[in-house]
């Protein structure tokens, strides 16, 4: 029941109130994947699955522990030692990610915003990494697994993996565009990930 309140809070924080609070701020809407059958808008896609799909599967576990076998959990992986260190990659991710989102202010989205002139963000969380809130995303996906070790977890951690490296190249291609030398500049002194 306590995983399934804390993805709840984490989905209301870093998607729900971070969108209300910019919209708010600026009238911009930030969920920017089209409709097209393109990368972009095929990415939003899978970012839509894997969320019904993590929402499902911690809701077995909080609400039907009975249907958990049909999730094929590595038994073998289940122990205390995981489970308080897969906790605190939990909690890690959301510090991360609220604390990058915040130091994105305006310029934060979810997608590609090809419509609205943001600024290319390259202090706090982003000096020491490109992507600290698609990190922060990958620890919490680690620490879902390391919680509840099973097919389905291991299944969102690769599903995320393909479709986050995917969106960073998307995006690294439209900021190159966007800032030019600035991005390159920026690019050079700060990694992808860390």
């Amino acid at each position: 029941m306590i995983l399934f309140a804390y993805f709840i809070l984490y989905f209301l924080l870093v998607f729900v109130v971070r969108s209300l609070l910019l919209w708010q701020r600026t009238g911009v809407n930030p969920l920017t994947f089209n409709k097209k059958d393109d990368a972009h808008g095929y990415n939003g896609k899978i970012y839509t699955f894997i969320s019904f799909l993590e929402l499902m599967v911690v809701g077995v576990y909080a609400f039907k522990i009975e249907w958990y076998k049909y999730l094929l959990s590595f038994w073998y992986l289940e122990n205390e030692i995981l489970f308080k260190i897969g906790w605190v990659f939990l909690i890690l991710s959301l510090i991360v990610v609220w604390f990058s989102q915040t130091q994105m202010a305006n310029s934060w989205r979810i997608g590609i915003d090809e419509k609205n002139k943001t600024e290319l963000v390259t202090s706090g969380m982003f000096s020491i990494s490109r992507n600290p809130i698609f990190l922060g995303i990958m620890i919490a996906n680690i620490g879902l697994f390391l919680v509840i070790p099973n097919a389905f977890t291991l299944l969102i951690i690769s599903l995320s993996v393909i479709s986050i490296n995917t969106q960073i190249r998307l995006e690294e291609d439209f900021l190159k565009q966007e800032f030019g030398n600035e991005y390159l500049k920026y690019r050079k002194k700060v990694r992808r990930w860390l």
